[in-house]
């Protein structure tokens, strides 16, 4: 079945694999992107191959990747079009990112969107002895795992870290006045005290108010909130 109207995305990822042969699987931020990853721009389709495979000549905006590690576990075959599983997509979408505030976004992000474990990007990693920013991702993963979600909170984590403070217990959960459970950035228990770190969507009226809400019911109990902007 053909069409002439505008590719999407996810046809494009299928445009990809079918014209680089049927060795080929999505990989890095497009694997990511086509399990659910959200909070990133399109950008060329990346496609993990391996090492020996060839290929002909592929469409604009695909970039091939080369591997000789590419065990059966780290593939998924169900999901369509093939690509790599969650926690490798994530660890290459990591080695290939353009910066190391990319990486650590992507990192944060998978975390965050609840598509990985600490204990499945670990093992990925044990598998990659080569891997660029090998120190980088496994510090973030290892972050990420114990509740930093997002790129600001990994910066305060490391903000603590070189002020010598005491690490924070992070994600604290704690029920509202309604019996919802909520999710705090950061708490020092030792002093009460809660670190909220604010991304752009608290600017928005709804989640504002939200935030006021939450923090007066803490002030009441006896803590004490710190708000910083990411």
């Amino acid at each position: 079945m053909t069409h002439n109207g505008p590719v999407d995305a996810g046809q494009f990822r299928w445009i990809a694999v079918l014209a680089a042969g049927p060795h080929a699987v999505l990989g890095g931020l497009s694997a990511a992107q086509a399990g659910g990853l959200r909070g990133f721009r399109a950008r060329p389709v990346d496609l993990l191959l391996p090492a020996s495979s060839r290929r002909d000549v592929l469409p604009p905006g695909v970039r091939v990747h080369r591997t000789t590690l590419l065990p059966p576990q780290d593939v998924l075959t169900v999901g369509q079009p093939p690509r790599t599983r969650p926690a490798r997509s994530v660890v290459d979408a990591a080695q290939w990112a353009a910066g190391d505030d990319e990486a650590r976004a992507i990192v944060a992000a998978a975390f965050q969107q609840r598509l990985v474990t600490g204990g499945e990007v670990h093992e990925v990693l044990a598998r990659l002895p080569r891997l660029r920013r090998r120190a980088l991702v496994t510090a973030i993963v290892t972050d990420a795992a114990g509740g930093s979600h997002s790129l600001g909170e990994l910066d305060f984590l490391d903000l603590t870290r070189r002020a010598g403070l005491p690490a924070p217990t992070r994600q604290q959960v704690r029920y509202d006045p309604a019996g919802r459970r909520r999710y705090l950035d950061a708490y020092f228990a030792q002093w009460r005290v809660h670190v909220e770190i604010d991304g752009g969507q608290h600017l928005d009226p709804a989640h504002a108010w939200a935030d006021m809400r939450r923090q007066n019911s803490l002030w009441i109990e006896g803590d004490r909130v710190l708000r910083f902007p990411a």
